[in-house]
Parts: C-alpha cells; sequence; structure tokens
C-alpha cells in the first residue's frame, strides 16, 4: 500500500493534507475519518463557486473515487458557544453596503435575502429628479425621497482609492452605453460601478426589489428576528413575515435631514430648503441665497448655485474671520460666520455682525440617522445622532452578534471600510471570528464614550471617525500610531489627521484575517486632501499623485480579465 501526499486549495479550504490511500476495493472495505476544517479567509482569486452545500461533493468529486483522510488544526477556542456555520441572514439595503454585506455573508456560507425598496441597486447612488414634499423634511407624512444626490455631483475621492478591494473601480467600455472615464466621475458611473459589482457576484438574484421593510423585531422567546415586509408598486398591501436568525442594517444616513437651529428660524418668513431636496440650480436664478454648512456637498452646491444666484452666502461654524471674505473667482459669493439669528422682515444676521435680507436659506448640514422599523425594546437608540451602544460602531453588545450595523461611519472612504465590516460581521456570524464577552463590549463602548466627552466632542459626531479624532488629538489623547508619524510630517495637520480612519480600518482587517489597507491607497487619500486645499475648484481635474495611480493600477491587474 502506497500513500500519496498532495496539497488541495479550495475557495474556504485554504490547505488540506490528504492522505490518499489507494487501496483496490477488492481487498476489502475501507474507511475514512472526516475531521472538522480550520477555515481561513482567501483573497479573491481563490473565492469562486464553491458553496456550502458542495464541500464534501467537491472533495468527494467524481475526478477521485478513492477516500480521503483530512487533517488540519483545530478551531481556536471561543469564549462563547460556536453557532452553526450557516445562518438565515436579512439584509435591510441594496446600496453599496447591503451589496458587499450580502456578498461576504454568502461567502461564508449564510443564506441571504436583501430587501430593497428601490427596483434597482445603488441605495443613495441611484439619482431621482424628484423632491419631497416638504423641502426641509420635517413632515413625517411627507412623500419621501430616498437619495440626495444632485445632478452635477462628482465624487471627491479618485476612483482608485474608493473602490471595493478585490473589485477595482477601473474605466470600463461598454458596447452601446456611454461610461464615465473620469478620475472623479459623477455619480452615475458610481451607480453602474455598483451594479456592476452585484452582477459579478450573482448578487441580484438574492435581492427583493420594490419591497419595503415595515418592521424588524426580537422574539424573546426564540431569539429570532422577525421581519415584517411588503411589496411596493402594485404588489399589495399584505404584509409578508419572515423569521431570520440575524439582522444586518445596511440602509445608509442620507435621507432624514437635519436642520440648523438659531433663534427666529421658525418665524422667518421666506423659503427654507434642506440639501437634500437639491438638485438643479435654476429655482435659485437671480435669489438671495444663505448656505449653511461647509460640508463637501456644500462646497459643491453653493458653487453650483453661484453660476445663476444673484448673491450666495455661506454661513460656516469653520470660518473665524471677524468680518465676511469674499472668495477668490467669484463677485458674488461670500463666506460669513455662523448665523446669530434670523428675523420677519428677512434679515439673516451673521455672528460677525453682517447682515442680508435673503430669499432662501439653504441647509447643507448633514442628516439624522433613523431606523423607524427597528423595535429593540430600547436597546439601541439615536441620541443626538449617536447610534448606541454599538462596539466598534457595529454590533449592539446585548444583541451581538444578531443584529449589526454596516456603514454608520462617515467622513471616511466608504466602500472599502464597509467591506471589512461585512467580513466581520459574516465571520463573527459563522462563529469563525470571535467576539469579547458582552461585559467586555460594554466596558469597550463606555470608554470609548468617555473619550469623546472628555475631549469635548458632542454626541452627534460619534460616528465621524475622523473630526473626533482630530479633536482628541488636539486635547492629547493618545490616538495614533508611529507608522504614520512620517506622513504627518508631510501634510498639514488637518487635513491628514483624518488618516485616523485607517486605525479603525486595519482594527477591521486583522480582525478579519484580511491585508491591511494597502500603502499606496493611504498615500493617495492623503494627496487628494492637500490637493483639495490646494486647488478647491480644479482638483478633480488636475492632481500630481501619477506614482500612485500606477501603483494601484499594478495591483489591480491581478483582479481583471
Amino acid at each position: 500500500m502506497k500513500k500519496k501526499v498532495s496539497v488541495l486549495k479550495t475557495e474556504r479550504f485554504r490547505t488540506l493534507i490528504l492522505i490518499r490511500m489507494s487501496v483496490p476495493l477488492m481487498f476489502g472495505p475501507f474507511f475514512f475519518f472526516f475531521f472538522h476544517s480550520y477555515r481561513l479567509h482567501t483573497p479573491l482569486s481563490l473565492e469562486r463557486s464553491i458553496t456550502p452545500t458542495n464541500k464534501l461533493s467537491h472533495l468527494f468529486s467524481s475526478e477521485s473515487s478513492c477516500p480521503f483522510l483530512l487533517i488540519s488544526r483545530p478551531s481556536p477556542l471561543l469564549p462563547l458557544p460556536l453557532p452553526p456555520p450557516s445562518r438565515k441572514v436579512a439584509v435591510i439595503g441594496a446600496g453599496a453596503t447591503g451589496l458587499v454585506a450580502a456578498r461576504e455573508l454568502r461567502r461564508e456560507g449564510h443564506q441571504v435575502v436583501v430587501f430593497e425598496r428601490n427596483n434597482r441597486v445603488g441605495g443613495t447612488w441611484v439619482y431621482d429628479p424628484r423632491t419631497e414634499s416638504d423641502p426641509l423634511g420635517r413632515d413625517p407624512l411627507r412623500s419621501i425621497v430616498h437619495t440626495s444626490l444632485y445632478d452635477s455631483l462628482r465624487t471627491n475621492l479618485p476612483r482608485e482609492s474608493m473602490g471595493f478591494r478585490d473589485y477595482p473601480f477601473v474605466v470600463v467600455k461598454e458596447e452601446g452605453k456611454q461610461r464615465d472615464p473620469r478620475r472623479f466621475p459623477g455619480h452615475r458611473e458610481v451607480c453602474c460601478y455598483l451594479s456592476d459589482f452585484a452582477h459579478h457576484f450573482g448578487i441580484i438574484g438574492l435581492i427583493r426589489f420594490e419591497t419595503e421593510v415595515l418592521r424588524v423585531g426580537l422574539n424573546h422567546e426564540n431569539k429570532k428576528w422577525v421581519v415584517g415586509s411588503r411589496r411596493i408598486g402594485g404588489g399589495g398591501d399584505d404584509e409578508k413575515v419572515e423569521v431570520f436568525d440575524a439582522v444586518v442594517v445596511c440602509i445608509g444616513h442620507y435621507s432624514e435631514p437635519r436642520l440648523a437651529r438659531f433663534p427666529g428660524i421658525d418665524l422667518w418668513p421666506r423659503k427654507q430648503i434642506h440639501s437634500h431636496n437639491y438638485r438643479v440650480p435654476d429655482p435659485f436664478r437671480d435669489q438671495v441665497v444663505v448656505l449653511i454648512g461647509s460640508s463637501a456637498s456644500a462646497q459643491d452646491i453653493s458653487r453650483d448655485i453661484s453660476g445663476v444666484a444673484k448673491e450666495v452666502h455661506i454661513a460656516s461654524r469653520s470660518s473665524s474671520d471677524s468680518t465676511p471674505i469674499r472668495l477668490p473667482g467669484y463677485d458674488n459669493m461670500w463666506l460669513h460666520s455662523m448665523i446669530e439669528s434670523t428675523h420677519e422682515d428677512g434679515r439673516v444676521i451673521f455672528q460677525d455682525g453682517s447682515s442680508v435680507y435673503a430669499d432662501v436659506i439653504l441647509h447643507c448640514t448633514g442628516y439624522e440617522f433613523h431606523f423607524p422599523f427597528l423595535d429593540t425594546n430600547n436597546i439601541v437608540r439615536v441620541e443626538d445622532n449617536r447610534v448606541g451602544p454599538l462596539y466598534q460602531h457595529v454590533f449592539p453588545p446585548t444583541l451581538a452578534p444578531w443584529l449589526s450595523f454596516i456603514g454608520l461611519t462617515w467622513k471616511v472612504i466608504p466602500f472599502p471600510l464597509c467591506e471589512l465590516q461585512s467580513k466581520w460581521v459574516a465571520g463573527v456570524l459563522s462563529g469563525r471570528i470571535p467576539l469579547p464577552t458582552q461585559e467586555d463590549m460594554m466596558s469597550s463602548v463606555s470608554t470609548f464614550y468617555s473619550k469623546l466627552e472628555a475631549a469635548g466632542i458632542p454626541k452627534h459626531y460619534t460616528h465621524n471617525i475622523s473630526d473626533y479624532q482630530v479633536n482628541m488629538a488636539s486635547n492629547g489623547v493618545k490616538a495614533c500610531h508611529s507608522e504614520y508619524a512620517s506622513i504627518y510630517t508631510a501634510v498639514k495637520m488637518d487635513v491628514l489627521i483624518m488618516c485616523f480612519q485607517f486605525e479603525y480600518v486595519d482594527w477591521l482587517a486583522s480582525q478579519s484575517g484580511f491585508p491591511v489597507t494597502e500603502e499606496w491607497r493611504k498615500q493617495m487619500y492623503f494627496a487628494n486632501g492637500k490637493n483639495r486645499d490646494a486647488r478647491p475648484e480644479t482638483y478633480r481635474d488636475e492632481w500630481n499623485d501619477e506614482d500612485l495611480i500606477l501603483q494601484a493600477q499594478q495591483q489591480f491587474i491581478q483582479f481583471l480579465p
């Protein structure tokens, strides 16, 4: 009898030592032993078609009629009992976050159902020219539009850095369809990229389109999640009730407007609108507009409307000047400090002492987290835009791992971050990745909240992992690793302090057994921030990081056909 040792690499089993027993059946019966395998994450190039239902059929395929003895290291012991390897999981939302969550959950062997109220994938990246019946978004009975895109929007991150790690956002030539080849493409190209992603990985078949989730609640008797949904668009009003082992919330945070508050705003008689309902500049033609905010969208929209408006006055908390500043390159746009008060005669008075009679106040003031369908018996709450308590912005400790939130963090590179959050959630649900105990997770959350409070960070910045790190650093809270020190000295602090997001991302990668963020991606993010500060009007079309583009393209080759 001869033994032959070979190494078999499969999608979900990194290395299995196979001892093939070449014994003819005529010499008698044979026996085999199958031991629990140590499952490890592998790159996309090794992950293709093997699903949990056909793993054994793959090992005992028709190509090999002889039995195998499989030997591997045992799984590491976990502090909590391991759940079964496959769970039935509801994913709410089919935007970028929901799509990558569905992919990672299915890769891990879970049964996935994705609920999406729209008739296509893309989430907030699906442009809709319609606006809501209430321009401020305060009326709970208003007709809700689940996107905040304006027609002229282009990405403020280069496509190389913003794509998923193993599905790069490259220029696509598609016969019969016009695609956007720009490095900072428009929103339609991003939506096409997400559609390509969903079709490439077979996610479309998991999605229930035009389906609204009405309620999600925990059945305390069997610890299962009850999801009630209904078809919209002619599908009837009957609620469909299903039971899931776990729920992953991926609905984003761009549909519930957050409004600025200051004395007199409720009595101000003229038009107010939130940027959620901004689409094109024409309605502001010949108007005097006060725009509140200094975010990326505020900067885009102010430039957009300056071409048609009579005057544009930007009120920003970040402006410390004692007098208004006319912005370079514009004869009708000024930067002010924040609004002091508004008055019934139409006046808007700024903290710098200046005032204008305005026709419109445009709130570019962000969004509220809003989960009207979710009932956790007040375990998970939204307080001043903090969703909590959440361990590492994802798991509520007392409901983990059966309820999770992906994509709550902001001022980040969203797609690759959500990809790693998804890998973490999927691995935890299968038992491959351990979580700390409930007590340790709660302790971690409490410590985190205490640090934010000590640094003077408001609750509503909890999930803004760039800004609160800036404040924590300036208040002497140790928040960075030495590996970034050389980068800090090269770029001004208020730009590259945002690199703290990479510490969080790399922590997620370490939990998931995935490589940390590529150095070129980090450097490109910093270079883009520096370029945006130096050339705010033209950074999307002029740049100086061609060496980083080349490094990215060299890496992307392995993922392209």
